[in-house]
């Protein structure tokens, strides 16, 4: 899997903070990295170009993941990165799943269709569009037919996503949705894991989980020798990994200008998310 981590460095997908600036998580909470797994379709820019091509459909949940396979079955057929990530999570499928058990493929709004479309289509088995509001539409492998199905009569479900963290979206939407039409899902195949408690919560569901790369420090120590961090980033990363809270309130405490200059920025979203991480109390500094 080392193409696939030269690949998230070679497409700026994983992206790490200046000394002593972590980045604002949507959650209100901080942290020294974050990654765009969805840039391995190519580059940022084709990346962001499918992901506005998807706002724009969705107004259709019938006609959009046609639209989708068509645009991501052209992108694997000219980028070399995204083709050879998409082959790599094809064959690590084959590797390690009896592909005769699985009935359908499924992805969620919006950056799981990056890869599981084309990975439907590759193993030849129907998909299933899963929409944030938990509605699904099924279409076939080769996205010609779609329609709207009540159940899939507890068959068997393949999840494919771009990267995992808590796993919060399967336990809201994507396993809940599933079962809502009558399936199983029983495995879980994705590009990332942040190795952040989202693998765990989703075996607990029932369902076998596999990832191409886990964020850990071999991650930041490949970063490290390839000039792409220093020792001092290094060392934040490494002691995040081990303890993300903890080491993001010993920052806070630590360099307190951090905090009051987020809560007083010019930045409308840095200063929401830092009205939350005071709001919410979420690292125990009130």
């Amino acid at each position: 899997m080392s193409d696939i981590m030269s690949y998230l460095f070679d497409t700026k997908a994983v992206r790490f903070c200046e000394e002593n600036k972590p980045f604002w998580y949507t959650s209100g909470k901080i942290g020294p990295y974050f990654i765009n797994t969805h840039f391995v379709y190519g580059s940022e820019k084709e990346a962001s170009d499918l992901l506005a091509f998807i706002d724009e459909a969705l107004s259709d949940k019938l006609t959009l993941p046609k639209k989708v396979f068509q645009k991501v079955l052209k992108q694997y057929e000219e980028n070399k990165i995204y083709h050879n990530v998409i082959d790599t999570m094809k064959d690590y499928i084959l590797k390690n799943i009896d592909v005769s058990e699985i009935d359908f493929v499924s992805g969620g709004e919006r950056r799981d269709w990056f890869f599981s479309n084309i990975i439907a289509y590759l193993l030849g088995k129907p998909h299933i569009s899963i929409y944030k509001d938990l509605s699904t539409v099924v279409s076939s492998c080769d996205f010609e037919k779609t329609e709207t199905v009540s159940s899939i009569n507890g068959k068997s479900v393949l999840h494919i996503a771009d990267l995992v963290t808590v796993a919060s979206s399967y336990i809201r939407a994507w396993i809940p949705a599933i079962r809502n039409a009558n399936g199983v899902m029983k495995w879980s195949c994705v590009v990332v894991d942040r190795m952040q408690g989202g693998k765990e919560r989703i075996e607990n569901e029932g369902a076998k989980f596999l990832s191409l790369v886990n964020v850990d420090n071999t991650l930041f120590e490949t970063a490290y020798k390839n000039n792409i961090i220093n020792e001092n980033q290094l060392e934040m990363l490494e002691k995040f990994f081990e303890n993300p809270d903890e080491s993001m309130r010993e920052f806070l405490i630590e360099h307190p200008e951090f905090l009051e200059g987020a809560l007083h920025s010019c930045d409308e979203k840095t200063a929401k998310r830092a009205k939350l991480l005071v709001d919410g109390n979420l690292y125990g500094l009130n």
